[in-house]
């Protein structure tokens, strides 16, 4: 709002309208200044985004990041990996509910998303701990609670559903016969897996339960690219409508 439209008839009139010229121009002024922070926020997560697909392909995929890994025997030397994403999805939780719109930015380059990589992550380590035989990584169990629960105080926000807290043996959207092709798919690759599948299955369902839904509602709103296990699955549904803290579906 700008002055000039018309001559104040009198001086309250002028005050008020060189008031609203300035407090516009001041709104403009803070507007500008905020979209350094939000471009930061941007550039951080999508570092971490560019920075897996030399681990788990343009595709992002837990799978692939296995199978590098075990082709370079490094399934064991995970723990900087687990650190620096617990860290990203801390991240994410904080400027992804502090300033919503980052959720719809798309990365740069059209097959990769914050969505998908976030589920290749989550689903890497939910394998490595439920299917993998390595020695226990707590940090990876860390990083599976870090994620889904950025995860869900995002999807908090646009009102997603989800179980907060859901049994191992709930169903997933994930089946056992997609599981088992991944098992042979690491067997091949030399990635040493535990003898007692069902079990691993049932663990690797009991991880997977806790972002499941949302991840993949996520994926939906964002419109993510259709990589496995995250993308080609997406979930719709209906965004509520925020009030005062509340959601109205």
């Amino acid at each position: 709002m700008t002055l000039g439209f018309s001559k104040p008839v009198d001086a309250v009139t002028a005050v008020l309208v060189i008031s609203e010229a300035a407090l516009g121009l001041g709104l403009l002024a803070l507007l500008i200044s905020y979209l350094p922070s939000i471009y930061g926020s941007f550039s951080r997560r999508e570092v971490m985004v560019t920075s897996l697909e030399a681990q788990a392909g343009a595709s992002a995929w837990a799978a692939t990041l296995l199978e590098r890994q075990a082709r370079i025997g490094g399934l064991d030397d995970l723990e900087w990996f687990w650190r620096d994403w617990a860290r990203w999805f801390a991240d994410i939780e904080e400027t992804h509910t502090s300033s919503p719109t980052l959720v719809h930015f798309r990365s740069p380059q059209p097959d990769r998303s914050w969505v998908t990589a976030a589920g290749a992550v989550l689903d890497t380590a939910a394998l490595i701990n439920s299917t993998v035989d390595v020695p226990r990584q707590p940090s990876a169990e860390l990083c599976i609670r870090s994620g889904y629960l950025a995860l869900r105080r995002i999807g908090d926000f646009f009102g997603m559903p989800y179980g907060p807290d859901p049994e191992p043996d709930d169903p997933i959207s994930i089946d056992r016969a997609e599981y088992d092709a991944v098992c042979r798919w690491l067997i091949d690759s030399g990635a040493p897996l535990r003898p007692d599948r069902d079990r691993a299955w049932r663990d690797f369902a009991g991880w997977r339960v806790n972002y499941d839904a949302v991840l993949l509602r996520l994926v939906w709103l964002c419109r993510a690219p259709h990589d496995p296990w995250s993308g080609d699955r997406a979930i719709p549904f209906r965004p509520a409508t925020m009030l005062r803290g509340r959601t109205r579906p």
